[in-house]
């Protein structure tokens, strides 16, 4: 997997609070860019699913339940 670099700044009082959390863990001070790539991948999958929420309330949810239910039994 390729990595990238990022300069984070973030509050002093984020930074004692995470690294106070790993350490009470057992993490590491190397295991903070892990736990930024797993909280910004779930927050990205909680915007995206927000989003399909909004756009999907002008349909019947049972129709989209029938749908996937169709495509499910299909494969």
């Amino acid at each position: 997997m390729n990595s990238v670099r990022w300069s984070v700044v973030v509050p002093e009082s984020t930074d004692v609070a995470l690294r106070t959390y790993l350490a009470g863990t057992g993490m590491k001070k190397g295991d903070i860019s892990n736990f930024v790539d797993e909280a910004v991948q779930l927050h990205l999958a909680d915007l995206v699913t927000e989003k399909v929420k909004i756009r999907n309330k002008q349909f019947d949810q049972n129709e989209i339940l029938s749908s996937i239910d169709e495509a499910l039994a299909a494969h």
